[in-house]
């Protein structure tokens, strides 16, 4: 549901998704789940498949592409695998999504964060070599809190550094874990149609669904609306 621009003009501070929705970071996952499940005497699947499978952090990602036959202690050592390949290649083929570094230069006088279910060295490293790690004050990660997304642990905490209420901030994201983590914390929730959830998002729409994260700075400032 899109609602009148007026509706976010009182909102002071971002809290970004990171895979799908700044960086698109599939290809280097899939060649890591897939490296994965070779070193795990196991056979490749689909690219498709594993980017279904991302956006509930590595150890979900990691039993799902073994599947429901894998011990714990296989799911333990193909974790360790995974995170060390992932490590060695995840800036290999990851850049950001076209509008990604015009929306950030574009948002001056608003509080910007991160938060993520992949690993926060990951993530910080990530958000390094591609150059907009400045531009962010607080970048969280999947192994920051007791509790990942879409419980809104990450979300209360980020309110509580900016002292900010929870209509003056939007979770933004391409999924809808970053909806419903919205929802539970009580903020605003804005969706990017072209990231790895973005096909479930009509099961839980956002209050704000763009095309292109340029398009966030006007309709915030109430330029434009949507």
């Amino acid at each position: 549901m899109t609602k009148s621009v007026e509706q976010f003009t009182g909102v002071r501070v971002l809290i970004f998704d990171l895979d799908g929705t700044l960086i698109d970071s599939k290809l280097d996952l899939a060649l890591s789940v897939n490296a994965m499940l070779r070193h795990s005497g196991r056979s490749e699947i689909a690219h498709e498949s594993i980017f279904a499978l991302v956006g509930n952090g590595a150890p979900v990602l990691v039993r799902q592409a073994l599947g429901e036959t894998a011990s714990d202690v296989e799911v333990d050592r193909a974790l360790t695998f995974f995170l060390s390949y992932y490590h060695e290649h995840m800036l290999d083929n990851t850049v950001l999504y076209p509008g990604v570094s015009e929306c950030l230069e574009n948002l001056d006088g608003r509080s910007l964060s991160v938060l993520t279910n992949k690993p926060v060295r990951f993530s910080r490293e990530i958000l390094k070599g591609l150059g907009i790690a400045d531009c962010f004050q607080f970048v969280y990660g999947g192994n920051s809190f007791e509790k990942k997304k879409p419980d809104p642990i990450g979300v209360n905490t980020l309110l509580q550094h900016f002292s900010a209420a929870p209509r003056d901030a939007m979770v933004v994201g391409d999924s809808i874990v970053d909806v419903q983590t919205a929802r539970n914390a009580g903020t605003w929730a804005c969706g990017v149609t072209y990231g790895l959830g973005s096909a479930q998002l009509p099961d839980s729409p956002p209050d704000l669904l763009l095309d292109n994260l340029a398009e966030l700075p006007p309709i915030l400032d109430g330029i434009i609306s949507k």
